[in-house]
């Protein structure tokens, strides 16, 4: 019906040109766009099977109450459906967008076990929640009642950010810090456009300062305000930071230029996306144009940078990764994406070192094959001798991952405990840390994750902060 509408469309527009402004060509284009989409979301919602057993719904870090709001959308309720998906999720648009579905709700969906092919929840929820925006649905917070506790978010993540939107919600003042000029974190910087588009965050960030949600931007804790000074302004403090320390590669010509890190090329990638001047990528230190490009790593993260490399007119894209295909981490549906781009996967595959002088021109690869289970269950790669070969790079991307900056020495602040991998000790339920009135979510806590355990984590934050100022304001004060 969709496709019949648009030929009819197409014919008008051939025959009447002179009678249409552009802008009305615009406009019926995108009415059309809407009622394809419309009719697309409302046929996938439809497919939901309403199962006894919701395995979409347990199997989301967040518990959103997929098939209820599917049904809502297959009968054409989708301001209720927009409300029940932001009742559990504080952005349901970001997810919609970039929620490995595949490996969450979608690869657990009834239907797509019995061999039907799953509901396409993902798309659906995108589709939901762009209508609430555009038809006005979505408006700053308004909470009942102002109070005068305060919370500092350091960190304007997706956990941060979740947690500023709750907070708000109950009327509590809250302040985040960011060390970048752009709140969102990864969301702005470290996810790509294509996959993520920019105007995307910066709505929800915008929605979220007309709430009330105070930003200090360009704010480094432990550089331009201390940890302690930060503790004395607020009742509460929640570290929301992330994790964006790059784990390091060694081996002979580790150190050559020409070799970069993730976070810096995918950060340089997004800047340029909002027209911002950076040197870095007009210098072609980090621009994957006319280059051949070669990244580091299986996860997320390597998926992004060399799709990206892609865009930005590479010659050729090679990603190495030290196990095989069924043991990567990253996304299915991304790792599909890349190849179909062009990208070429090269599986047990792990660098030794680098070649070049005053550049890096190769790779030397050694190639692997999975041995004995690790301590974590998985097959460890082990080298296969005499194997070795080069592949040729003027650009090398190291997406290795990432780990926790040391917070205590940074911030000088002894009393924060963590763990052995660096990550901050909290609880696991109520967040909290061995800090009095401090709380700690997200990646770092958990290591890097996804978003939505980022916004799972920041709304279970939230919420143990606004239950202990509420415990603590019910407390009699003592007569002196």
């Amino acid at each position: 019906m969709g496709q019949q509408r648009m030929l009819k469309f197409v014919d008008v527009e051939r025959d009447m040109p002179e009678k249409r402004s552009a802008e009305d060509r615009r406009d019926d284009h995108h009415e059309i766009y809407r009622q394809f989409a419309d009719e697309k979301a409302k046929e996938q919602a439809a497919r939901c099977s309403q199962c006894g057993v919701p395995y979409c719904q347990s199997h989301c870090p967040l518990h959103n109450n997929i098939p209820d709001w599917l049904r809502m959308t297959a009968e054409g309720r989708l301001r209720e459906a927009y409300d029940l998906s932001q009742a559990t999720n504080t952005f349901p648009e970001i997810c919609g967008r970039i929620c490995p579905q595949d490996r969450l709700c979608e690869g657990n969906c009834v239907i797509e076990q019995s061999g039907h092919g799953t509901v396409t929840i993902g798309a659906v929820e995108k589709y939901i929640t762009d209508t609430a925006w555009e038809e006005g649905w979505v408006q700053p917070v308004t909470p009942a009642q102002e109070r005068a506790e305060s919370v500092g978010i350091i960190g304007a993540g997706p956990g941060g950010l979740a947690a500023a939107d709750m907070l708000r919600r109950q009327g509590i003042q809250v302040t985040v810090y960011d060390r970048y000029d752009r709140a969102g974190g990864l969301l702005t910087y470290g996810i790509p456009g294509f996959k993520l588009e920019k105007d995307v965050v910066m709505r929800r960030n915008d929605q979220l300062e007309k709430s009330g949600v105070s930003f200090e931007l360009n704010c480094e804790i432990g550089r331009d305000v201390s940890f302690a000074e930060l503790r004395d302004r607020h009742d509460a403090v929640l570290i929301a930071t992330g994790v964006y320390k790059s784990r390091d590669l060694g081996g002979p010509g580790a150190g050559l230029p020409g070799i970069v890190r993730a976070i810096d090329y995918l950060t340089a990638s997004n800047r340029v996306t909002f027209g911002d001047s950076v040197p870095e990528y007009d210098s072609g230190e980090l621009n994957a144009s006319g280059k051949k490009v070669v990244v580091i790593g299986g996860g997320d993260t390597a998926m992004d940078c060399v799709r990206t490399a892609v865009r930005q007119g590479a010659t050729s894209v090679q990603c190495l990764y030290r196990r095989d295909r069924a043991n990567m981490p990253g996304s299915v549906r991304e790792t599909a994406n890349a190849e179909e781009e062009g990208v070429e996967f090269v599986w047990l595959s792990a660098p030794k070192g680098f070649t070049g002088d005053d550049s890096v021109i190769g790779v030397k690869v050694a190639k692997m094959r999975l041995g004995a289970p690790d301590a974590s269950g998985r097959r460890a790669p082990e080298e296969v001798p005499g194997a070795d070969w080069t592949a040729e790079a003027d650009l090398v991307i190291k997406a290795l991952g990432f780990e926790p900056e040391p917070l205590p020495s940074l911030w000088d602040a002894p009393g924060l405990e963590v763990t052995r991998w660096g990550t901050v000790k909290a609880d696991f339920q109520t967040k909290r840390t061995a800090l009095d009135g401090v709380y700690a979510a997200g990646d770092i806590v958990r290591g890097a994750s996804l978003v939505v355990w980022a916004i799972r984590d920041g709304r279970e934050a939230a919420q143990s902060i606004i239950d202990d100022l509420d415990r603590r304001a019910s407390v009699p004060v003592a007569a002196e």
